[in-house]
């Protein structure tokens, strides 16, 4: 599979809600060790797998400030110099959000009660980001198909850049590693703007079809929406000029977008990570899953406890990807059990030990894809 056009032959292999079909190799003996060791460590230790007083703790800490800095920005903040701290912090508070709250509610693990999960998902919502795409671009196929060519969509990003080797090379590439940064910032606002109501119109994320939504789950998409608009521009409108309003909201919205491409990034987008494709024969990936996950997924930083607080563990993004039904709290206690595992079986445990060296670990690969093959 070399070229778009294969990826199209693929089209009737797709699963019955329209996501194409891909298989791995058979072989379950690293996923089971490794299920097996978490397990034993769960009921030794008698901790939640779900939830638990110390998510909750930090969800109410996250949302009150959240709350405080939109409050004090809207009603209280006269001038620059009063206005942009505010919204500094209400973009990160933002982005905690979805780090700490609704990543672990789109994966059913920040409560044992679903109902609660749905409700911490559609925070998602509130902050102008369908849950409902969400949830199929990330929990179903990124998480399926993780840095799998053409089929993991948050590495085909469409003439502006070149994330996979697989991926045909454009001329302006050569600079991708200089014009990207200032751009990750825009990807939350082209998210709230644009992105969502194509998804939805369209019922397609790349290659993959996906089920409109109906029901309740337009309604929500709806009101989502609604609410969003409300609070950003509605509302801020009532007490300052427009134009004040839409550079706190691009300032905001630049901060958030450029925490979540990098979170996600350096975890993938990197010269260690894998990316594999589909055995040209078979059609069906060479690997099993759980070892696929191991390899083109790395952790960055992981005994920094404060970056772990804040990113909702997302640091320990290998642990994430092999158990996504495990709250983020847990992640720092079981990746012990994944990289024994791992190198119980003769997988390399991929990791980067800090934030700057995943940093530097992606700018190095983003210059090597934009240069000539």
């Amino acid at each position: 599979m070399t070229d778009k056009q294969d990826i199209r032959t693929l089209s009737a292999k797709a699963l019955p809600s329209g996501v194409l079909r891909l298989d791995f190799d058979p072989d379950m003996a690293f996923q089971k060790e490794l299920q097996r060791r978490v397990d034993e460590y769960f009921e030794a230790s008698d901790r939640p797998k779900r939830g638990g007083l110390r998510l909750y703790v930090k969800a109410t800490l996250i949302l009150a400030f959240f709350v405080a800095s939109y409050l004090l920005l809207v009603f209280t903040a006269q001038n620059l110099w009063q206005g942009l701290p505010l919204v500094i912090v209400l973009g990160i508070m933002t982005a905690l959000i979805g780090f700490n709250i609704q990543h672990d509610g789109g994966h059913q693990t920040f409560s044992p009660y679903a109902w609660v999960n749905r409700l911490a998902a559609t925070t998602l919502d509130l902050l102008g980001v369908s849950s409902y795409v969400w949830h199929w671009k990330h929990t179903v196929i990124h998480h399926r198909y993780v840095n799998i060519t053409w089929f993991d969509n948050d590495i085909n990003l469409v003439n502006l850049a070149r994330m996979s080797p697989h991926h045909q090379r454009l001329w302006y590439y050569r600079w991708q590693h200089f014009y990207l940064w200032p751009l990750y910032g825009l990807e939350a606002l082209k998210l709230q703007l644009v992105d969502n109501f194509k998804y939805i119109i369209l019922g397609r994320l790349g290659y993959h079809r996906i089920p409109r939504p109906g029901g309740w789950k337009l309604v929500l998409f709806i009101v989502g929406k609604v609410i969003f608009f409300g609070w950003v521009f509605v509302i801020p409108m009532l007490f300052h000029p427009w134009w004040v309003v839409l550079f706190y909201y691009v300032v905001g919205g630049w901060l958030l977008g450029a925490a979540l491409v990098l979170v996600f990034s350096l975890p993938h987008a990197v010269e260690e990570a894998d990316f594999p494709l589909p055995q040209p024969d078979t059609g069906r990936m060479a690997i099993p899953w759980a070892v696929h996950q191991a390899q083109s997924t790395l952790d960055f930083s992981r005994h920094h406890r404060v970056l772990t607080w804040l990113l909702g563990g997302l640091n320990y993004h290998k642990e994430h990807h092999l158990f996504p039904s495990i709250c983020h709290t847990n992640y720092p206690a079981i990746s012990k059990l994944v990289e024994t595992t791992c190198r119980d079986f003769g997988i390399p445990y991929k990791e980067h030990k800090s934030f700057w060296a995943g940093i530097v670990s992606h700018y190095r690969w983003l210059r090597r894809m934009g240069t000539a093959d």
